[in-house]
């Protein structure tokens, strides 16, 4: 297997490994480069005016989005509780700090059934952590033009619409007709797009706010971007003297962040995604012929331009199911970390976009180690389990 230096790693005591799950935030999201690493550190040996800093942001989050302003926060989880809230309290300091004990009248947040997804948290819980009540309308598998008017009432604070891989993909409402209907009725629409790499099309939909990650796709420090019309940004920002002080952001995420977003608006998003597709090709070739396993690229889900190697296991030919393969994929040593989030339904997959030089070949490696052990693997009931409850497992085996 091909080596690599994973000297930081061994500083810590850590287990080395190569992410090829994506950008996961229990792996760390993504990795920085030099310049925005760079501005991330520069910012930690100065004072600045944290008004002035995210003015600044303001400007650049405008610039890359087409958005009339934006600021950062602690993470797009905390921009989407601080988007709600700005629609409950306005740039009001009386009702900002009211919550989330009294959020007003009008308090309700609209939210299709098949958008309550878990992304590591419930979403309901960035609801009410402002004090809003979550208002389902339709069904988790079919929301219906009349079910969404009919929820938008007086009581309707903000109509929610999340973008990603967690959500329903067929049956919803799509988010032109979302927008159309809660504006039909005077109610501003929030776009949850935390892992989406469109920066642009959302606020062109129509949308009032929406809220990426700065971490992921952007590569940047940990942190969220709230991005949209200049009023409720104002409101938005404003919660940093309420519910939003424990979600605030320091001055090293500021600078990092602003520097991702101009890289961003540089960047050779073609010749990177023509790179990814080769090592993508690469795989699937080096791969293909093992006895119960097929192996094809597909588009991610949400129509971001990427795709991703998918590794369908036949339990029955192979011998062992897709989470035994996962489980020694992530054995080795560096270990190896796919995508696995929809393994019962027997495949994981591939995601090139956080690779290092040189580690396709590790990973091309680790695949045929792993393959080739037709008929010896074995699963095991706990993998299957471990999955599904989402990773909550390590959360309470830690410490112990």
């Amino acid at each position: 297997m091909a080596q690599h230096d994973f000297a930081w790693h061994k500083k810590y005591n850590l287990k080395p490994l190569i992410n090829v799950s994506g950008t996961m935030t229990s792996l760390g999201a993504s990795i920085a480069s030099t310049p925005i690493a760079n501005a991330t550190a520069d910012a930690m040996g100065q004072f600045v005016s944290i008004h002035e800093a995210q003015a600044l942001a303001s400007s650049a989050i405008a610039q890359a989005t087409g958005a009339e302003a934006g600021f950062l926060t602690a993470s797009a989880s905390a921009g989407i509780s601080l988007s709600i809230a700005a629609c409950m309290t306005g740039v009001d300091p009386i009702r900002v700090e009211a919550l989330p004990i009294d959020p007003g009248p009008c308090n309700e947040i609209v939210i299709q059934a098949g958008h309550l997804c878990g992304y590591g948290a419930p979403i309901e819980q960035a609801i009410t952590l402002t004090g809003a009540k979550v208002k389902s309308v339709g069904q988790s598998t079919l929301c219906l033009d009349h079910q969404i008017k009919g929820g938008l009432t007086s009581s309707t604070a903000a109509g929610l619409f999340v973008v990603s891989h967690h959500t329903v993909h067929y049956g919803q409402c799509p988010l032109g007709k979302f927008i159309q209907f809660c504006h039909n009725s005077g109610v501003p629409v929030i776009v949850d797009a935390a892992s989406e790499y469109d920066l642009r099309g959302f606020i062109e939909a129509g949308s009032d706010i929406v809220v990426y990650s700065g971490h992921k796709f952007l590569g940047g420090p940990t942190s969220g971007i709230v991005a949209g019309k200049r009023h409720l940004v104002r409101a938005a920002y404003l919660q940093n003297i309420g519910i939003g002080r424990g979600m605030k952001i320091g001055k090293e995420s500021i600078f990092g962040t602003i520097e991702a977003l101009r890289e961003w608006e540089k960047r050779d998003h073609e010749t990177i995604r023509a790179q990814e597709k080769e090592v993508l090709e690469h795989w699937l070739n080096a791969i293909s012929g093992f006895s119960g396993v097929l192996v094809r690229i597909v588009p991610d889900p949400t129509g971001n331009p990427l795709e991703r190697l998918q590794v369908e296991i036949d339990e029955a030919t192979f011998g062992a199911n897709a989470a035994a393969v996962a489980r020694a994929l992530s054995e080795l040593e560096p270990a190896i970390i796919v995508r696995n989030h929809e393994v019962e339904l027997g495949y994981f997959q591939l995601d090139p976009c956080n690779l290092k030089p040189g580690q396709e070949e590790t990973v091309q490696e680790a695949l045929h180690k792993v393959l080739s052990k037709i008929g010896h693997l074995k699963n095991s009931p706990e993998d299957l389990e471990l999955v599904r409850n989402g990773g909550v497992n390590a959360y309470l085996k830690w410490g112990l």
